[in-house]
């Protein structure tokens, strides 16, 4: 029974009474533990496993709680629990109830509200101000999905950026027909599956008698209204207001914050005994979160009592010369490179890392900058695989012409439309067998000069002009060849499309799929686009032999998906996986190089965080955009937190290739590692300016 093995603050919480219960558990202090004895709890009372459910924010944290519930009473019970994300969870209900559902990434999605955005023209409004380009806007609706619940767009923006107002109506007007052309396709992204939940879960009794949240202190308005909206008899959430990081992504600490009140019988229980890190290094971050305001009491306690090492101050007088000591500290530790982390608040300082560790050939992996599935060769294949699984996927066929010569997102996006008007409905029918007597299949545009929409398609062009090029006969005679603004590069890519998928008809295991698409002339056009800009020299001459060191690498990387694609036998299940679960993969082994944010929850032996200079950490940039200093200084108390023997702060005092100095972070300060002065003092002015 897992309650044995708990503490007895740890087990007072597990066995709360039914109804509205918060645990405010601090880093290191068994949240894991107490969440699993919960579940054990819920099972010894006659709950039934299929009516708990536990949102985690990982699904990697839901399988690690799943299979020690498993080790206790299981495999076949703890799989009833219905456990993982906000998404996957919402995703398996959507699909239970609707069936076929196509999610799809953000970046996908950037893509088709390009094609919408590139038809807008914003020159005729007399305003100085530019409008915020297609992709920042994408995020701005995003983060106004996630936050807003009853505010239209357009009054949103309106109310949001005076100096955006003058194009409210022309933003307003480009999302309604995004979202109309999701619809149409049948699209959804991560928050539309938070959304139609919500419906779902409010139209109908989804039958848990409790819900379980783990990282409550991340959630955000649309995952709050969506538990509302489950109406759970009983609520079980843990989480840390110190530990709420994720503000940029529409995390709403007042959630937290607020529980009691918004639930009068509500009962809030303390975890305050650390497990993991000694007394010195715990003593610096309590120190240093104790500046935020307190919104529930607690002071930690520490378990580990032994004998311990401080933290340390290491002070370089460059930026480089910082790298270079780190890598060679790590180089010098008798730690095991599997236990040592450094973790950055920048990319900018992952990559002065990376590149130094590598030069003294210390092996490390990263997370929180750009992942294998991220990179753009890998997204482009997939993008292919998808049109295999869902010929009317028109955004990963928008996404893919990003590499044919002279097609933009809209021009894509007529194409699309053209091939599935010429094949009555079906993109592929329009590409191998099209209905000729359709002269013209492309769409005429409407006009709006308010909205910031016009007319400059041009006359219909010739197909003969591409009769040198050599194309298959059944392909020459395609009305869409008439495009106006096809070029010969645009023509060769399009036909490349239809010999591939001319070899795809027929494939039905994901192993294949991989290994067709690699092999294409089609990908072809990928990597070449892709090597010849990564060869690019700041002159503008290219590099030949890095242009090939870059093609053996996406060759390495097609590879690596092909071996992913092994053990699947469908390709929908292939790709949901890739979709679904692809932000849980890591690879590589050695030294962790750590974003504060995907440090989270994890611990090391020995933890150096860098770049501890004011103007990095805290980032006053992204304080001004929609950060704030408290924010900020959860992050330090995150990052100082996933150590558990050693840790290491540090700091440079100039950067020679930009030529600026810097002054040590106000949290160097705040730790009491160097005494307060006039440059501490013209922080805290700052802060309290902002």
């Amino acid at each position: 029974m897992p309650l044995s093995r708990l503490n007895t603050q740890q087990y007072t919480a597990a066995t709360a009474p039914y109804g509205h219960n918060l645990i405010i558990a601090s880093a290191g202090t068994g949240k894991t533990s107490t969440i699993v004895g919960r579940i054990g709890y819920l099972l010894s009372q006659n709950v039934k496993p299929e009516e708990i459910m536990l949102l985690t924010f990982t699904n990697k944290a839901a399988a690690e709680m799943v299979e020690r519930v498993a080790q206790l009473f299981g495999k076949e019970i703890a799989s009833k629990i219905d456990a993982g994300t906000f998404h996957a969870i919402s995703y398996r209900w959507l699909k239970r109830k609707e069936g076929k559902v196509v999610l799809k990434q953000p970046r996908e999605l950037k893509t088709l509200f390009r094609s919408v955005y590139e038809k807008r023209t914003f020159t005729h409004i007399d305003c100085a101000t530019p409008a915020y380009g297609a992709n920042y806007l994408y995020d701005v609706y995003s983060y106004y999905q996630n936050t807003e619940i009853t505010t239209h767009f357009e009054e949103w923006i309106l109310t949001r950026q005076d100096e955006h107002a003058v194009y409210a109506a022309i933003y307003a007007d480009v999302v309604d027909e995004f979202e109309a052309l999701k619809k149409e396709y049948g699209f959804v992204n991560f928050n539309d599956l938070l959304l139609l939940m919500r419906t779902l879960a409010s139209e109908n009794d989804l039958g848990y008698k409790e819900i379980l949240i783990d990282e409550y202190q991340d959630t955000n308005a649309l995952q709050g209204t969506l538990v509302e909206a489950m109406r759970p008899p009983s609520l079980f959430c843990v989480g840390d207001y110190d530990q709420s990081i994720y503000a940029f992504n529409g995390a709403d600490i007042s959630i937290i914050g607020s529980f009691s009140t918004k639930h009068p019988d509500a009962q809030v229980y303390t975890l305050n005994k650390n497990y993991r890190s000694t007394i010195p290094i715990l003593s610096l971050a309590n120190k240093v979160i104790a500046y935020n305001e307190r919104i529930y009491p607690k002071a930690l306690e520490v378990t580990r009592t032994q004998e311990a090492q401080s933290p340390a101050l290491l002070i370089y007088e460059e930026l480089f010369d910082q790298y270079h000591g780190i890598a060679r500290a790590i180089g010098d530790s008798s730690t095991n490179r599997e236990e040592i982390a450094v973790i950055f608040r920048n990319n900018a300082s992952a990559d002065g890392i990376e590149a130094t560790l590598r030069e003294l050939g210390i092996a490390c992996r990263r997370r929180g900058g750009v992942s294998f599935f991220d990179s753009k060769e890998i997204k482009a294949l997939l993008d292919i695989f998808t049109l295999i699984v869902n010929e009317s996927d028109m955004m990963a066929f928008i996404h893919l012409f990003d590499y044919a010569k002279g097609i933009g997102s809209a021009i894509a996006k007529e194409l699309f439309i053209a091939l599935q008007k010429l094949g009555h409905g079906s993109f592929l029918r329009g590409l191998y067998n099209p209905d000729t007597s359709i002269t013209n299949p492309f769409e005429k545009r409407r006009l709006n000069h308010q909205l910031g929409l016009f007319d400059d398609f041009t006359e219909l062009g010739s197909a003969g002009r591409f009769a040198k090029l050599g194309m298959d006969p059944n392909f020459m005679g395609n009305p869409i060849l008439k495009h106006a603004k096809l070029t010969k590069e645009s023509a060769t890519f399009l036909h490349d499309l239809f010999i591939l998928f001319r070899k795809l008809r027929e494939v039905k295991e994901p192993k294949e799929a991989v290994q067709k698409i690699a092999v294409s002339a089609l990908y072809a056009h990928v990597i070449e686009s892709l090597s010849h800009r990564r060869a690019m020299t700041e002159n503008g001459s290219v590099d030949e032999k890095i242009k090939e060191e870059s093609k053996e690498r996406i060759r390495r990387k097609c590879t690596l998906l092909f071996e992913l694609s092994r053990p699947y036998k469908e390709l929908e299940r292939f790709l949901n996986a890739m979709v679904l679960g692809s932000q849980d993969l890591t690879q590589g082994e050695g030294v962790h190089l750590l974003s504060i944010h995907a440090s989270k929850g994890l611990e090391y032996q020995e933890v150096y965080v860098i770049d501890l200079m004011d103007g990095r950490f805290p980032n006053r940039k992204l304080m001004s955009r929609s950060g704030s200093i408290e924010e900020e200084r959860r992050l330090f108390y995150v990052a100082v937190t996933r150590a558990k023997d050693r840790l290491f702060l540090s700091y440079a005092k100039y950067d020679k290739i930009k030529q600026t100095s810097f002054v040590p972070s106000q949290f160097i300060y705040e730790a009491g590692m160097i005494p307060k002065d006039e440059a501490y003092t013209k922080m805290i002015e700052k802060d309290e300016a902002q």
